[in-house]
C-alpha cells in the first residue's frame, strides 16, 4: 500500500471566548491556515485535490459547508473542492485520517486536512438549542430512548464517571491542570510553538497587531487558584479549571503521496504509521481513547514505550490521567507542551491542531514516533501514529 506523508502542519494561536480572535469570521480564519499551507510549501495551490474540514457546530457562520467557504475565503482556486465533516471533538483528526486514506488508496495525491471552530461566534451547543427552542425537535430519537431510557448523553457526566471509575480525586485533577499551564507557559517561553503558529492580524485600541500567542495560558496558576473554581456538579470533581478551555481557532495539515513529494519538490515532516478509530460506551463516552490506543498499538505491532511523545486531548483532566494509567504511559512524554486545559480546545480544529504540535515537537526534540488520540462525543475515539522523517 502507498504511504501518506505529512508535509506541513499549522495552527492559529488559540483565542479565548470573546477574546482576540472574536472578530474573525470562521471561514476567513480557516482560509488563513489554508493560505499558510500553500505559502510555507511554495506549491501550486491548484495542485490541492481536496480540503477536508472538521467543524462541530455547523450553524450560523459555520453553516452552508464551511469547508467550501474556507476555500472561497482563501487563495486556493475555485477548482479545489472541499467537504465538511463532524466526528465531534475528533473531527479534524478524522480529516487527517480521511486524507491519509485517500492518499494511501492511490485515489488522490495532495489533500489538506483542516479544522475550524469559533466558539465565540457559534457557541457550543447552539445549533441543537436553537432548533429545540424553535420546536424543531432534538437529537435523541424514540428508538435511542428505548435503548438508553432516561439516560442523558453528557460529556460532563462522562468525565465525572471516568474520574470515579479510575480513582482520581479533585486534587489529582487540579494538579494535572496546573502542570498543563506550566508546560504550555514554558513551551511559549522557549518558542516551541513558533514554527506551527500562523499569526493573524487583529484590531486593538492600540492599533493592528499580530495574534501569535495562545491566549488561554495562565502562567500564574496555582493549586489554590485552580482549587477555588466552583465544581460543575455538587460532590463531583470536575471544574472549569481542570477541563479544556472554550477556544477560537483553526488548523491545517497537508497530506501527500510519495509521487507528490517528488513532483512538487516537497520535504516530508512525518509519515503516517497507523490510523485507528473505534467506538464504545456512549454514556461514559470519553473513555474510548484507552481502548482505541490498545487496538492501534496492536495493529501497529508496537508497545507504548516505543512511542516517544503522546498528544491526548485534555477535554477533561480525568481523560489523559485515565488513559495514562490504562496504557502504562510515561507522564514525561504526555502533552509535553501543555494541552487543551491551558491552550484551549477549539472543537473541530483540535485534531489538526494537536497534530501540528505533535509533529513539530518530534522535530524539536529529535524523536521518532508520536501518538495522538482524542475522546469524542458518542463514545468514539481516533488514534493516529506518525513517524518523524
Amino acid at each position: 500500500m502507498a504511504e501518506a506523508y505529512i508535509v506541513e502542519a499549522v495552527r492559529t494561536a488559540g483565542g479565548r471566548r470573546g477574546g482576540r480572535l472574536a472578530g474573525w469570521h470562521p471561514s476567513d480564519m480557516a482560509g488563513a491556515v489554508l493560505n499558510a499551507i500553500v505559502d510555507r510549501t511554495g506549491m501550486d495551490p491548484a495542485a490541492v485535490e481536496d480540503v477536508i474540514m472538521g467543524c462541530v457546530s455547523q450553524g450560523g457562520e459555520q453553516s452552508f459547508q464551511i469547508g467550501r467557504n474556507a476555500v472561497l475565503s482563501s487563495k486556493l482556486p475555485e477548482s479545489v473542492p472541499a467537504v465538511t465533516i463532524d466526528r465531534q471533538c475528533g473531527s479534524s483528526q478524522q480529516a487527517i485520517q480521511f486524507a491519509a486514506q485517500a492518499v494511501m488508496s492511490g485515489t488522490q495525491d495532495v489533500v489538506i486536512a483542516a479544522g475550524v471552530e469559533s466558539m465565540t461566534r457559534v457557541p457550543m451547543g447552539s445549533t441543537g438549542m436553537l432548533f429545540r427552542e424553535a420546536g424543531l425537535g432534538r437529537a435523541k430519537s424514540p428508538r435511542q430512548h428505548e435503548r438508553y431510557p432516561d439516560i442523558e448523553f453528557s460529556q460532563f457526566m462522562g468525565a465525572e464517571m471516568i474520574a470515579k471509575k479510575h480513582g482520581f480525586d479533585r486534587e489529582q485533577l487540579d494538579a494535572y491542570a496546573l502542570e498543563s499551564h506550566r508546560r504550555a507557559a514554558a513551551a511559549t517561553t522557549r518558542g516551541d510553538f513558533r514554527d506551527e503558529i500562523v499569526g493573524l492580524e487583529i484590531e486593538t485600541p492600540e492599533g493592528m497587531i499580530i495574534h501569535d500567542r495562545d491566549e488561554g495560558i495562565r502562567a500564574d496558576s496555582t493549586m489554590e487558584s485552580i482549587g477555588a473554581v466552583k465544581l460543575l456538579k455538587e460532590g463531583g470533581v470536575i471544574s472549569a479549571a481542570n477541563a479544556s478551555q472554550i477556544c477560537d481557532g483553526a488548523s491545517a495539515v497537508l497530506v501527500v503521496s510519495e509521487r507528490a513529494l517528488k513532483e512538487h519538490g516537497l520535504t516530508p515532516l512525518a509519515r503516517v504509521h497507523n490510523l485507528t478509530v473505534t467506538a464504545g460506551d456512549p454514556v461514559i463516552m470519553l473513555e474510548e481513547p484507552l481502548f482505541a490506543t490498545d487496538k492501534a498499538l496492536k495493529r501497529a505491532g508496537m508497545r507504548i514505550d516505543e512511542i516517544d511523545l503522546y498528544e491526548v486531548n485534555e477535554a477533561f483532566a480525568s481523560v489523559p490521567l485515565a488513559w495514562m494509567k490504562h496504557v502504562g504511559a510515561d507522564p514525561a512524554k504526555l502533552n509535553v507542551n501543555g494541552g487543551a486545559i491551558a491552550l484551549g480546545h477549539p472543537l473541530g480544529a483540535s485534531g489538526t491542531k494537536l497534530m501540528a504540535t505533535l509533529v513539530h515537537a518530534l522535530h524539536k526534540r529529535g524523536l521518532r514516533y508520536g501518538l495522538q488520540t482524542m475522546c469524542e462525543g458518542g463514545g468514539i475515539a481516533n488514534v493516529t501514529i506518525v513517524e518523524r522523517l
